[in-house]
């Protein structure tokens, strides 16, 4: 007799972020199109957290699954060292285009972990190529979180995710965030108080700082934190006028997430590195990319191979990934993604309105397609419980939320109807009715 899928899953696979021993048996996904997942039993799931943020334009969009399927006839892979091929260098063109110069040079790989792994160690040897070695320091924003590898989880250590691995990481100072939220009015007085204290680290320690790190807007693992677009342009600046080269993660903010293409030009701030990851392939493969000034670049061209990055994945610059990341990036004029996406925006920050009015129901806050609360407390915190109450219930309703302990979201991908957005709305709002007894008591 034939096992089913979750036979299988339960007897071979372990899974991300989950308790194995305690976890409900894993739900079989058969298919997938536009804001839904279609489980193996034939229930219809609205996939209003993105599959873990990656997907921008809807599940097997016929446009980018074509162009994938195209290139699988045509090329799988290829060492990225040596050679080069069409969709890399398309997708490296369509990149740089849609940034501020001075960035200019695309460096792949992986994941959005391993974005940031390369961008701090190309930070880091920037510094050594340039002659100057007490620049030992990396600064990023508290809250922060930046993945799951060493140096990703050293910037990200406050958020809050990685206490088995504390000692192992290398040491990181971490700023004061402000966040902030709708109808808020102390959110000033908070930014000038991290204003100072970062003042007062940049005066002490500015000259041995090798980079700094945040993403920008939106804090989104720790909890959907949010802060103005004045507030990360006063830390850059304060960053830049002490030459001190600026990381921005936007793995989760990049690709229309904050309601432009990249939360960058809403700050009206160009970091030294960039890194994307999650909707760059549209949600189809796995890729991602470090986006480096000239400045940087520059500083590792060299008569040997000493100054060199020596740094490199299997799978870099996969041209099945660059492919479907020509096909997206396509898609946002073709589609006019950015406009869906401020439809969405003017509907979240509705809906909010009226689950602010809730019990235990605290910081409302919207940008782009993202909408979230916290519950029973202005606290973000992963290990709330109310987060898997909820989920549940949601569930039941058809709907795929993903809460991040008493933080709740939503985030649909741009193609969501407004009927469907509406059916994801009231259905949460009915599950924090209902479970408002958990987290008011």
């Amino acid at each position: 007799m034939n096992e089913s899928i979750v036979e299988l899953d339960q007897k071979y696979i372990w899974h991300p972020f989950t308790q194995e021993r305690t976890a409900p048996p894993p739900l079989p996904v058969a298919r997938a199109l536009g804001a839904s997942l279609f489980l193996e039993d034939g229930r219809e799931i609205l996939d209003m957290a993105c599959s873990w943020w990656v997907n921008v334009h809807g599940h097997s969009h016929p446009k980018i699954a074509s162009a994938l399927a195209h290139q699988a006839a045509t090329l799988e892979h290829v060492i990225f060292a040596g050679f080069t091929h069409e969709p890399a260098a398309r997708l490296a063109e369509a990149l740089i285009k849609a940034l501020p110069r001075p960035l200019s040079r695309v460096f792949y790989s992986d994941n959005g972990s391993t974005a940031v792994e390369v961008a701090l160690k190309m930070a880091w040897q920037y510094w050594r190529n340039t002659s100057t070695t007490n620049r030992r320091m990396f600064l990023a924003m508290q809250g922060g979180y930046h993945g799951d590898t060493f140096g990703a989880m050293a910037v990200g250590r406050t958020s809050g995710y990685y206490a088995p691995f504390n000692d192992l990481l290398c040491e990181v100072t971490h700023l004061p965030f402000a966040p902030t939220w709708l109808g808020d009015t102390a959110c000033e007085e908070r930014e000038a108080l991290a204003l100072a204290r970062i003042d007062e680290v940049l005066d002490r320690h500015g000259h041995e700082v090798a980079a700094f790190l945040a993403e920008p807007l939106v804090q989104g693992a720790s909890g959907m934190n949010m802060c103005r677009p004045e507030f990360l342009r006063a830390v850059v600046e304060r960053m830049q006028a002490r030459s001190i080269p600026v990381i921005l993660d936007e793995v989760m903010t990049g690709f229309g997430r904050t309601g432009t293409m990249f939360a960058l030009e809403q700050a009206q701030v160009v970091p030294d590195l960039l890194c994307l990851s999650k909707g760059i392939s549209g949600g189809f493969l796995p890729l991602a990319a470090t986006v480096a000034s000239q400045r940087i670049y520059n500083a590792f061209l060299g008569d040997d191979f000493h100054t060199a990055f020596a740094h490199g994945h299997s799978f870099t610059a996969n041209p099945l990934g660059c492919a479907a990341g020509v096909a997206s990036i396509k898609l946002f004029d073709e589609e006019g993604t950015l406009e869906r996406i401020a439809r969405i925006t003017q509907s979240n920050r509705a809906w909010l309105a009226e689950v602010a009015n809730l019990p235990g129901v605290t910081r409302p806050r919207a940008l782009g397609s993202i909408a979230a609360v916290t519950l029973g407390t202005d606290v973000s915190d992963y290990h709330a419980e109310i987060g898997a109450a909820v989920k549940a219930k949601c569930f039941a309703r058809g709907l795929l939320i993903r809460p991040m302990g008493n933080v709740v979201y939503l985030m649909p991908p741009a193609c969501v109807s407004p009927e469907e957005l509406k059916r994801a709305q009231d259905g949460l709002t009915d599950v924090l009715r209902e479970t408002a007894h958990l987290y008011t008591r």
